[in-house]
């Protein structure tokens, strides 16, 4: 699938799909979304509550929530990333000007999937080309869940009242669950699997988000 490089009104870079015709993140800024769904509404979240993260992201993507956990991250963090469609190593390449990061990423593309891997001691990750809406979820395990995936039109399968009962089982009392996504139905969805559901404000352009958490 023909996938063309964007850059965000903050500088930072995404990935635009014409035949589905959707970004992998926000045009008015990539990174500052994730810093603001992800990082400060999610992870800051959960490091209130738990000694450490098991993390669950739903659309690894460009690795970009995963790169921002790592650097933000205050706790130590076991980073499980689910992603059947994983970007060709060339594409992710060109996404990043910095030459750090840009070793990172694609360190992290072309990883062993179905392994463990260490970025260092308090950060460790797994890659799984699996659907998380067919793949089994260990039970009363993550703490945070990054719910990334594209928006409803696109794969409206993954966001749905089934799914999220899936991941509610799959996390532990006080987890916290975040999404970009604000729609009426995908709100209902969340609570009717039987998180508490809150809106937040949210990122540039996105007027609001939303944060389920497991009580």
């Amino acid at each position: 699938m023909e996938r063309e490089i964007i850059k965000t009104a903050d500088g930072s870079y995404t990935l635009f799909v014409p035949a589905l015709n959707e970004h992998y993140h926000s045009v008015h800024g990539a990174l500052t979304e994730s810093l603001h769904v992800y990082i400060q509404e999610g992870l800051r979240f959960a490091e209130n509550h738990f000694q450490e993260i098991k993390l669950l992201e739903i659309g690894l993507g460009t690795g970009l929530n995963l790169f921002l956990t790592l650097q933000h991250a205050q706790k130590k963090v076991f980073y499980t990333a689910l992603e059947p469609y994983p970007l060709e190593v060339n594409l992710i390449k060109h996404l990043h000007t910095n030459m750090v990061e840009k070793e990172l990423a694609v360190k992290v593309n072309i990883a062993e999937c179905n392994k463990w891997h260490s970025l260092t001691p308090l950060f460790s990750y797994i890659k799984k080309t699996e659907k998380v809406e067919i793949t089994e979820l260990p039970f009363e395990e993550y703490h945070l869940v990054y719910f990334d995936a594209f928006a409803p039109r696109v794969q409206s399968e993954i966001w749905t009242e089934q799914v999220f009962y899936k991941l509610y089982q799959s996390m532990q009392l006080h987890a916290v669950l975040v999404t970009y996504c604000c729609k009426g139905d995908v709100r209902r969805a969340l609570k009717s699997a039987g998180f508490w559901v809150e809106k937040l404000p949210g990122p540039p352009g996105k007027r609001e988000m939303l944060r389920a958490v497991k009580k």
